[in-house]
């Protein structure tokens, strides 16, 4: 594209010497003889210049707004991009843990009260995610991407001054909350449409990102609040987080359109069977999901263990969430995401038993986390290719913010309904509810017809 950039030739310039040369030869002493002909040259001249012109810049602007086909190369470089995206928007959001406890004692909230800042992000970037899918099938992708990154920046820098937590739901929840918005369903739909061959191992690559990024960015944040204290790392983050969205805004090239059927209407995709169950199944187990990333910090440090060690578990689920998606999205082209997403939400409902049973036995908790993780990563690997399976790519992003709605609705009740119980009854309490909570889920998706294609 760069070379027929190159190659079109200016319009205005072309015109003005045209112009030049026709008065230079007027003006050499032929003016009375030939003054009817060069005006008339000059006329017609201009014309087929100007057609020209309005030509070639359709073509250039056709060549701009229409995403061609692009080489294998460049479109790992987008999976890149997204596993950049997702690294950055889940590695500070699935941070929070790290921040609890200091948040907590600084603003003298409980549990459930503080545990809700976190709920407030999760619903706001899952419901969210309706809202930028569409602004992505719609404007491209990288507007998108790039609006997430100055909301993250802002957001993390004026959480950094607030001196009340109901300010932090607004600083934090709309920053961070809109920023993962932007960042991770435009992303994720983005390698969706790029693929079709490999779709499914490109997005468990793409989506890892969210595990990596937990695996960093939790410890990380642990260690820069015990030397630095809570605000100035948030002001850290903020930079960092801006920055990195920024860079992979570049990479988010607009995927093209692909014979699908045509796009699902959403009043069409309420009433889909197939729809109602993964929705539903999605935020019974979001109930569960996310309560250990608020919660497991505390309850390890509460029972001994040295804060590093406590925070690096939610690291651990984020490393181990890695496997989940690389190795399950790689299995989904051969067995089917959908039977493959079921095994995983069985997965994550088993390990809230393995939670139950530590008793702050740090090995216990370890395998707790890494179960956690292997089927948490399987689930968000999976969700976008059983998507694709169902209903097609055409406005997939679309379909994934709406299917994430029910993710967000189950973020927002889960962890400030479990620091209820925990407050409350204790911490087995709060892990029995979620132990509950995520074999119901699996329960549900089980009743999905389970679809197998080749090459998903």
């Amino acid at each position: 594209m760069l070379s027929s950039l190159v190659n079109v030739r200016n319009p205005v310039i072309d015109i003005n010497a045209q112009i030049v040369t026709q008065i230079a030869f007027l003006m050499s002493g032929n003016f009375a003889s030939t003054s009817d002909r060069a005006l008339t040259a000059i006329h017609h001249d201009r014309s087929a210049e100007m057609k020209m012109a309005f030509t070639s810049w359709s073509k250039v602007g056709k060549m701009m707004e229409e995403p061609g086909d692009l080489s294998g190369l460049r479109r790992w470089g987008i999976v890149a991009a997204a596993f950049l995206s997702c690294f950055t928007c889940f590695g500070v959001g699935y941070s929070f843990g790290a921040f609890f406890d200091s948040m907590s004692e600084e603003f003298n909230s409980g549990k459930g009260l503080t545990a809700l800042m976190f709920s407030l992000t999760t619903c706001f970037y899952f419901l969210g995610g309706l809202i930028t899918g569409r602004l992505a099938d719609r404007f491209g992708p990288r507007r998108v991407v790039f609006v997430g990154a100055i909301s993250m920046g802002i957001g993390l820098y004026l959480t950094s001054l607030v001196q009340a937590i109901w300010v932090g739901f607004i600083t934090y929840g709309v920053g961070v909350g809109t920023a993962t918005a932007c960042g991770y369903v435009p992303m994720v739909a983005t390698v969706g449409g790029w693929f079709n061959k490999g779709r499914t191992l490109a997005l468990g690559i793409a989506v890892s990102g969210i595990g990596a990024g937990t695996l960093v960015c939790a410890p990380l944040a642990a260690s820069l609040i015990d030397r630095y204290g809570w605000r100035t790392t948030y002001v850290v983050f903020a930079i960092g987080g801006m920055a990195a969205l920024l860079i992979a805004s570049v990479g988010a090239v607009t995927p093209p359109v692909v014979g699908d059927g045509g796009v699902v209407q959403l009043r069409t995709l309420v009433r889909d069977r197939r729809f109602i169950t993964l929705y539903s199944a999605s935020l019974i187990t979001t109930m569960a999901l996310f309560v250990p990333f608020v919660f497991i910090k505390t309850y390890a440090t509460d029972r001994g263990v040295p804060s590093a060690r406590a925070a690096a578990l939610i690291g651990l689920i984020g490393a181990s969430s890695i496997v989940g998606r690389l190795g399950l999205g790689a299995l989904g082209a051969k067995v089917g995401p959908i039977r493959l997403m079921q095994a995983a939400f069985g997965v994550m409902a088993s390990s809230y038993a393995i939670w139950l049973v530590a008793d702050g036995r740090y090995g216990v908790l370890v395998l707790f986390a890494v179960v956690l993780g292997v089927g948490y990563g399987g689930f968000i690997a999976l969700s976008p290719a059983a998507v694709a399976v169902m209903f097609g790519t055409n406005g997939m992003a679309t379909i994934l913010g709406a299917t994430y709605t029910g993710a967000g609705i189950g973020g927002l009740i889960g962890p400030p309904l479990a620091g209820a119980i925990i407050d409350s009854s204790g911490f087995n309490a709060g892990i029995t509810y979620a132990l509950i909570t995520a074999g119901v889920s699996t329960v549900v998706l089980y009743t999905l017809p389970v679809a197998r294609v080749a090459q998903a």
